[in-house]
């Protein structure tokens, strides 16, 4: 009689470390096209408007994804939804590294928004299934800190690649296809981190909720949500032709440098707030992404031919202030969803945060894209600025109510982007 084989399982930290890193892979691939905007504009001639379309179908494929199978995992396993996740993305790198027009790279970032939304809500939760029991709550901080690194390394590797290696819109790619590659690999050897239950089909019906007891809290986080992510929007849809076009910086390591800037920041925000009380930490969030702004509008003004390098630098600062608050604020406001919110409630919380978070990350950066083509650069990124002021402000009081509510039990619930 034969003896089955036994398959070959990764161990539980192995597989923690593998799923961050998965995290850290999948967000720099989303990235990675920032600093290739520039390049692609000039090489299939398009306006900013089709520049940030080509963003913004990016979010929204992601939206629909995260409503559609936001809870799929909780049914048939986190290692499918991963998997799955995994080869759509693959599909989506192949056809950037093809892309011969707009009409490919469109369908690029659809299929790369869908994988996303996937890979979005399901590696937060498996690593949260995995959070080591000597060390509670180190789900929650990777979950805040590798979106935000992943995000920055992948501006700031494709910059450099592009402004020092040759074949700009190829070698990128095929560097994150073999690093994808790699993660179904790994992926395949993961240990299954729930149990089935029946509701798949059912769980597919677009749906996001807040339960009732804590929508006071939610509400109250939300203005920081929508300041950080319309400003992570503007970053990484226009922010290299800002810099390009304002500031007469045309090195594409100079483009992924600006969203590297915000999000580098703030994901190293995000590990040295650790161990603080999230709610206490979204008042100084808004703060921070609010005269972080300011700053970074002051030098945008001040741009312009004789102007030198001053307005360059302040805007630089600017953009680390804010990149201060920016991390501050993924930290607050999910670590906040983490204390109030119970195990069963986690799959349409989160759906309900990211689809607001990713609505303010495209719905504006799209705008901006109209304007800057019928008004220019300067005064949309002046305008839009303003507008991320005017929502840090509300955030800041908000913040406060949220820092002035009695503690409640920790839930520990994905930190993710």
């Amino acid at each position: 009689m034969s003896i089955p084989a036994r398959r070959i399982q990764l161990s539980r930290p192995v597989a923690f470390a593998a799923v961050a890193t998965i995290f850290v892979w999948f967000l720099a691939a989303s990235s990675a096209p920032s600093p290739l905007y520039v390049v692609y504009q000039q090489r299939f001639t398009f306006t900013e408007f089709t520049l940030t379309l080509v963003f913004a179908v990016y979010v929204l494929a992601l939206i629909a994804a995260l409503l559609v199978v936001g809870a799929l995992s909780d049914h048939v396993g986190r290692r499918p939804v991963i998997i799955g996740a995994i080869v759509l993305e693959v599909v989506s790198l192949v056809l950037f590294l093809l892309a011969d027009g707009v009409g490919m790279l469109l369908v690029a970032r659809i299929v790369q928004g869908v994988a996303t939304g996937a890979a979005t809500t399901t590696l937060p939760a498996t690593l949260v299934d995995l959070d080591p029991p000597h060390a509670r709550g180190r789900a929650g901080l990777i979950n805040g800190i590798a979106p935000l690194a992943g995000l920055g390394l992948g501006a700031l590797g494709c910059g450099a690649l592009v402004e020092f290696a040759p074949a700009p819109t190829q070698l990128v790619w095929a560097i994150l296809l073999a690093g994808m590659v790699l993660a179904a690999l790994v992926a395949a050897l993961m240990p299954e981190t729930i149990t089935r239950r029946p509701g798949a089909l059912a769980s597919l019906r677009p749906r996001v909720g807040v339960p009732r007891r804590i929508r006071a809290e939610f509400g109250a986080i939300v203005p920081v949500l929508l300041a950080s992510w319309a400003l992570g929007g503007l970053y990484l849809s226009l922010g290299p032709s800002v810099a390009a076009g304002l500031f007469d910086l045309g090195n594409h390591l100079v483009g992924g440098l600006v969203v590297t800037m915000l999000c580098g920041t703030g994901a190293l925000t995000a590990f040295l707030l650790r161990g603080r009380e999230p709610g206490r930490v979204l008042a100084g969030a808004a703060a921070g992404l609010g005269l972080g702004t300011v700053i970074t509008l002051v030098g945008i003004a001040l741009a312009g031919p004789g102007s030198g390098a001053g307005s360059a630098i302040l805007s630089g600062a600017g953009t680390l202030v804010a990149g201060v608050g920016f991390g501050a604020a993924a930290y607050g406001t999910f670590g906040t969803l983490a204390r109030i919110a119970e195990p069963h409630e986690r799959g349409e919380l989160l759906a309900a945060t990211y689809t607001l978070a990713y609505l303010a990350f495209s719905v504006p950066a799209v705008i901006a894209g109209v304007s800057a083509t019928v008004a220019g650069l300067r005064i949309t990124a002046e305008v839009y600025g303003l507008v991320v002021v005017l929502l840090a402000l509300s955030a800041l009081v908000a913040g406060r109510i949220v820092a002035g509510r009695t503690e409640r039990p920790v839930a520990k619930v994905g930190v993710g982007s």
